[in-house]
């Protein structure tokens, strides 16, 4: 297995047609990933600046954890498309790995360019890299154009997603890195 966490730009994969960059993301990404969530169309009230320090413990989370991996995709130094990939083991198909993709946005003025789909072709290489042998991936049923652009990155539409939203009044406990109402 290969890991991708060697530090800043030692995993940089740079496209012939554009100078993109995809990396994993760094403590100083967080405020340009918070603007990019917050330019995305997951609606008002999805995501607040303002707790800063949220993301960067999840961040600092993310990367701690064995096969949890923030991807940024970086134009010209300035950060213009983001995803989670995560990779987990199935009990099915006898213990394989799979992978899977969380939060995937590119800012507006770079929708269309290529730089989205440069960021997903990196993501199934990554995978293919840590062995999975499946990745998979949800997107809003109200994004049909997000539809098409899986489709036409190799993705099949096989499944029904359901999601249940909890609703926890919590406050991140930052010394343990989990939620009070569990400590």
């Amino acid at each position: 297995m290969i890991d991708h966490r060697a530090g800043p730009r030692s995993d940089l994969q740079e496209s012939a047609s554009v100078q993109l960059y995809v990396r994993d993301a760094l403590d100083g990404d967080v405020e340009d990933l918070v603007d990019v969530l917050l330019g995305g169309r997951l609606g008002p009230g999805a995501d607040d600046p303002y707790y800063i320090d949220d993301y960067v413990d999840a961040l600092r989370e993310i990367d701690r954890t064995d096969g949890s991996y923030l991807l940024v995709a970086e134009l010209g130094g300035r950060i213009v498309g983001m995803l989670q990939l995560f990779t987990f083991r199935h009990f099915q198909h006898r213990g394989g790995r799979c992978a899977e993709i969380e939060s995937m946005h590119v800012v507006e003025d770079q929708r269309g360019t290529g730089v989205g789909g440069q960021l997903l072709d990196y993501a199934v290489s990554r995978a293919k890299d840590l062995g999975c042998y499946r990745l998979q991936l949800t997107s809003s049923i109200k994004r049909d154009d997000a539809h098409v652009f899986y489709a036409d990155h190799g993705f099949k539409e096989t499944h029904k997603g359901f999601k249940q939203y909890l609703d926890l009044d919590w406050t991140p406990n930052r010394s343990a890195g989990r939620r009070e109402q569990y400590a």
